[in-house]
């Protein structure tokens, strides 16, 4: 009965810290070397995962699912960024890539060091219902627009 109590009194605790991890999360990549003005030539291809403050019951477990299939998948090929997109004062995410949901997921193509658009995904806490059918979708959208590299 004690470890009941006490497994149950330990679960807040590991909610809150994975929130903690889940808003502190570090890009693999330097964002600011995407958009310094000073430096226009992108490396590589970028996949970003935004939200906002809003509340969002599916956003956690949808980007812990999105970075496990781009450690899987695409770690070596792309960039990857999880930012708040409500918190950005500086890039202006919201206007760029016209960001309204709680969470959306934006492919920037780069080829040659210029950028040649984007794709976004919307929503996507609301399609992990089914883990594999959502793996499936987002590596066709990413390897469709990104390229067929993973």
């Amino acid at each position: 009965m004690k470890k009941l109590i006490l497994s149950l009194l330990l679960i807040p605790a590991a909610v809150r810290a994975q929130q903690l991890q889940f808003e502190s999360a570090a890009p693999q990549t330097p964002i600011e070397q995407y958009f310094q003005e000073e430096n226009p030539q992108y490396r590589q291809s970028m996949i970003f995962v935004f939200y906002n403050n809003e509340p969002c019951g599916n956003c956690p477990q949808a980007i812990a699912l999105i970075e496990q299939i781009y450690d899987r998948y695409y770690q070596n090929l792309y960039g990857f960024s999880i930012i708040n997109y409500q918190d950005d004062d500086e890039y202006n995410f919201i206007e760029t890539y016209n960001l309204s949901s709680p969470l959306s997921v934006v492919m920037v193509r780069v080829n040659d060091g210029a950028v040649f658009g984007f794709e976004k995904i919307d929503n996507p806490q609301n399609q992990i219902s089914d883990p594999v059918s959502f793996s499936d979708y987002f590596r066709y959208r990413v390897n469709s627009f990104l390229g067929s590299n993973g």
